[in-house]
Parts: structure tokens; C-alpha cells; sequence
């Protein structure tokens, strides 16, 4: 292993479902720059969010904690300043610490941690999207709606795409100024993620990307939808909130949609090989730790549902690659890990292994060993919380070995086998031959959550946000929202150096020494 303190960049998709990729047998979707990291990287062909929801997912990642223990119910949840990020610990590590694109902050702090951040967000950063748990047959204004579905399609421009091509163009950016700030003395090295809103809803994407697939080679649901009084409580919930009875979703629509966030995959492809070019071209490939995943899943129309929200496979699992092929093997892991165990990875990898302690007790472990092809006392369990929009109350999921358990507080338990059931479509929560296993799910549930008290104090947290977002509304408003700086006085060619050929030479790359001043001109 090079003994050099590695560069790290983060790539992260919104809404990316691990199903959904070539690299996990997808036998539509086309992706060749995500696909050629797979193929030289070390591949989690089992990884989990902790939260299938947007805002409470990255910042459980980020933090290296479950939902319930820092408050992150929701999309309008605040992430509490007083708690220690991977960006906190990599930067007192002494990483040059740098965020473009979404990570949907809510509050009053939008950097968490990171040193610069180079985007504004694409979410809002107030109280404005905060569930109501105590009117749960409500549908709320900011839910998704079948929309997305009916209308899905092609596009010229769109909210994502002015978005992501920002996201990109400041990623990029980002590389080659870190390049340049890597070849001065006492240079630190840098920790990048670049995260976009594809191929997050709704489903549209440019031409170019609609174009590369064509209607009669799109797959449809593998799990026909189901007619809603068959669904499990909480899915019914979910129907009813997004509407997803409000539109015919005959198979025209529905293959619209997937074409669509095909291509909007497709997109994010791009992004990602124009980002491993740019580190090619600053000199930077051999030096940078490459790690890509998303936040969560999306549905796409499997069992009938949409979007996010429930611990079903295409909404739960999420791709993780990292990319090192000078220090980790190409390998795959089939071990079950989660988002949470990000943090202590980072921590190590930017410690070279002795770095800072961690800040606290995190329920998630370094995955260093499995990229090594180390899994001796893993313990292959990955815990899951839902606390957001569409619930009426906690819903949970265990993870261990094949097997994964979902049970909600007015929900019944499921069980499912994934090694014989990739689909999820027998239950076995009551049957008599794992009746002993779904007992045993069912204790380890009732010991670690506390579904009464947990909903009491959610209720009163969305209340109280509620309440401040309703005053913050009246006179006037002083937004959280993350105003990027840039201070043109230091940009481009300024009078700040003693020779304009100084600025022009020091910024570029790669860099060139001035020849000697002999009178020969060579």
C-alpha cells in the first residue's frame, strides 16, 4: 500500500437503486464509467442505506449515527451542529476539506464540517417540509405526487439538469485548484465529495440521454403491482400519500418513467467519467481514493409503489464501489454493510490506520478489512429506521445474513429471504418452519427500539418545527439556505502577484518551469 495520505473523492447519486446498475446485472441500463470502476474496485454487492429517505440518510452517513440518535426524522429534520461529521474528523486529520453539489442541510449550519463548500443545495434548508405523524391520512404539498410518472419523458432543460450541470462543472473545478494547491509546500491532502440530484424524480432527462435507450428494450417491474388492500399498512400509506392512484399508470407510463431514470443513470455515468478525468489529467488518478454510492433507492414501479420510503430492495439498496486499485484488490463483498460505516472507513483511510480516535461509540465498523478480504468476525447485521413523511409511525428493518425483517408500529412483521427470494415476494414472518427466526428478529427489535417512546418524541419534534417555520414566516425572513462566495478579486489575473506570467504559469497543469533567461530564447 502506498504510504502517501491517499486524496479521497465521494461521488454520490440521490434516489440511485443498486438493482437498477449494469454492475449488478441490470441487463438495460448503461453505464461504462461506473461499471469500469466496478470492474477495478472493491464492489458491496450488499449495501443499505439506514434510512430510505433523503435528508435522514446523509446525515447518517455523515455522522456515522442511526436517525433516532440525532434527530434526523425527516427532510425538514435539523442536523445538529454539535455533531461530529467524517468531514469534522478528516479535516482535523488535516484534509483540505471540500463539498459540491446537494446534501440537503437543514439549518442554521450548511457546512458540517467541510471547509468549502462550492454550491448552494437544491432542497430548502428551513422547517418547510416537516411530517405531520398526527395527521397521517393527510397529504402534504411537498409529498411526491404520480406527476413524476404521468408526464415522464424527455426534456431540454430541467431543475435537476441546471442543477447536476453546476454540481459537475464546480467538481471539476474543485480538482484542478486542489492540483494546483497539492504542488505547494506543506500541501494537505484533499477530502471532495461531489453529490448530485440525479437520477433522483422527477422522471425526465435531455434528449440525448432519452435517446440512448429505446422504448421496446425497457424492462418492466419484475413485482406487478399489487392492488392496494393487498399491500402491508405503511405501503398503503405510501400509495395514499404520493397518490399513486391518481393517474392510469398503464405500461406506456410506466415504461416512460424507467426509460427515463435509465437515462437520467446514463447521465450520472457521464458525470462520473468526466470527474476520473479530471483527476487523470491533474495527475491526481494514482493518489485519489475514488468511492461512489448513493443515498437510497427508488421503487420504480416494483409492487406498485414509487420513490422511496420503505425497506424493499429497489428502495433500500444502495451501490458503494471504492476505487483504489494501488492499495485494495478488485474484489466483490458480499457481506451486508451500510451507509454508517462510511465514517470509521474514512477515518481510517485518512489516518492511514492510526488516525484520531473516533469521537464516540458508532454502530458502524471500518470497511477496510472486507476491502482487504479480511470478513473474519464481521457481523454482517445492517439496521434500518424510517421516521419520516407517509408514516404514522417507526418502521425498522434487520438485515443479517439472507435475511431481512421489516416491522412497523402498527405494520406486522415481515420476513424475507433474499437468497431464495431476491424479489421479496414470500413472506415469512408466519411461517411455521421460521417461526423460531422471526421470534428471535422480533426480540432483537423490541430490545433496541422502543416504538411508543421513540413516536413521542418525533410527534413533538415535528410540532415544535412546525411552530418555529410558521413564525419564521412572519416579517422578516433570514434564510438558511447556503449562499456560495466567490470573492472575484482573487480570480483569474489580478494585481496581487509581481509578474502577470507568475499567476498565468503557477496556475497551469500541469505546471511548467520557466527556461533560463540566457538571451538565447531556448
Amino acid at each position: 500500500m502506498p504510504a502517501k495520505t491517499p486524496n479521497i473523492l465521494l461521488i454520490q447519486a440521490d434516489q440511485m437503486a443498486a438493482p437498477a446498475l449494469p454492475f449488478h446485472d441490470h441487463p438495460v441500463v448503461k453505464a461504462p464509467h461506473m461499471s469500469a470502476l466496478a470492474a477495478g474496485g472493491v464492489v458491496f454487492d450488499s449495501a443499505y442505506c439506514n434510512s430510505p429517505l433523503c435528508a435522514p440518510s446523509r446525515f447518517s452517513m455523515l455522522s456515522g449515527l442511526m436517525p433516532s440518535e440525532i434527530e434526523a426524522y425527516d427532510n425538514a429534520a435539523e442536523f445538529p451542529a454539535t455533531i461530529p461529521t467524517f468531514a469534522h474528523h478528516l479535516r482535523k486529520l488535516g484534509y483540505r476539506t471540500v463539498l459540491s453539489g446537494k446534501m440537503h442541510f437543514v439549518g442554521p449550519d450548511q457546512l458540517h464540517g467541510f471547509e468549502r463548500r462550492v454550491t448552494t443545495d437544491i432542497y430548502p434548508a428551513d422547517f418547510g417540509w416537516t411530517a405531520d405523524w398526527e395527521q397521517p391520512a393527510t397529504r402534504l404539498d411537498f409529498y411526491h405526487t404520480m406527476l413524476s410518472v404521468a408526464e415522464a419523458g424527455p426534456c431540454e432543460r430541467s431543475l435537476q439538469l441546471d442543477f447536476d450541470e453546476e454540481v459537475a462543472h464546480q467538481g471539476i473545478r474543485a480538482i484542478y485548484d486542489l492540483a494546483r494547491e497539492g504542488g505547494e509546500p506543506g500541501a494537505r491532502p484533499f477530502f471532495l465529495q461531489v453529490s448530485f440530484t440525479h437520477p433522483h424524480d422527477p422522471y425526465t432527462i435531455a434528449r440525448e440521454y432519452w435517446d440512448r435507450y429505446e422504448d421496446a428494450e425497457i424492462d418492466l417491474p419484475r413485482v406487478p403491482a399489487m392492488a392496494r388492500e393487498a399491500m402491508d399498512p405503511h405501503s398503503r400509506r405510501v400509495f395514499d400519500a404520493c397518490g399513486m392512484a391518481d393517474y392510469d399508470l398503464n405500461e406506456s407510463r410506466v415504461r416512460a418513467a424507467r426509460r427515463a431514470y435509465y437515462g437520467a443513470i446514463s447521465y450520472i455515468d457521464d458525470q462520473v467519467g468526466r470527474l476520473i478525468a479530471a483527476l487523470k489529467s491533474a495527475g491526481l488518478e494514482e493518489d485519489t481514493i475514488v468511492i461512489l454510492t448513493g443515498d437510497h433507492g427508488d421503487m420504480l414501479g416494483e409492487r406498485g409503489l414509487w420513490y422511496k420510503m420503505s425497506f424493499y430492495e429497489w428502495s433500500a439498496r444502495v451501490p458503494l464501489i471504492v476505487y483504489a486499485p494501488e492499495r485494495f484488490s478488485a474484489r466483490r463483498v458480499e457481506r451486508n454493510v451500510s451507509l454508517v460505516d462510511l465514517y470509521p472507513t474514512l477515518a481510517e483511510l485518512g489516518g492511514g490506520g492510526c488516525g484520531l480516535e473516533l469521537p464516540g461509540p458508532l454502530p458502524g465498523r471500518s470497511l477496510v478489512p472486507l476491502m482487504k478480504g479480511r470478513e473474519e468476525g464481521w457481523s454482517d447485521t445492517v439496521h434500518g429506521e424510517y421516521l419520516g413523511e407517509a408514516a404514522a409511525g417507526p418502521l425498522v428493518m434487520i438485515r443479517r445474513g439472507a435475511h431481512k425483517y421489516i416491522l412497523g408500529e402498527d405494520s406486522p412483521a415481515q420476513l424475507f429471504d433474499l437468497a431464495a427470494d431476491p424479489d421479496e415476494v414470500n413472506d415469512l414472518a408466519m411461517d411455521p418452519a421460521h417461526i423460531d427466526l422471526a421470534a428471535g428478529f422480533a426480540a432483537e427489535a423490541a430490545a433496541r427500539w422502543d416504538f411508543s417512546a421513540l413516536k413521542r418524541r418525533i410527534v413533538l419534534n415535528q410540532r415544535r418545527r412546525r411552530f418555529v417555520f410558521a413564525a419564521q414566516k412572519q416579517g422578516e425572513l433570514a434564510p438558511w439556505d447556503f449562499q456560495p462566495f466567490f470573492d472575484a478579486s482573487r480570480l483569474y489575473a489580478r494585481n496581487r502577484a509581481d509578474i502577470l506570467g507568475d499567476l498565468e504559469r503557477d496556475a497551469r497543469l500541469p505546471y511548467a518551469a520557466a527556461p533560463p533567461a540566457d538571451g538565447t530564447g531556448v
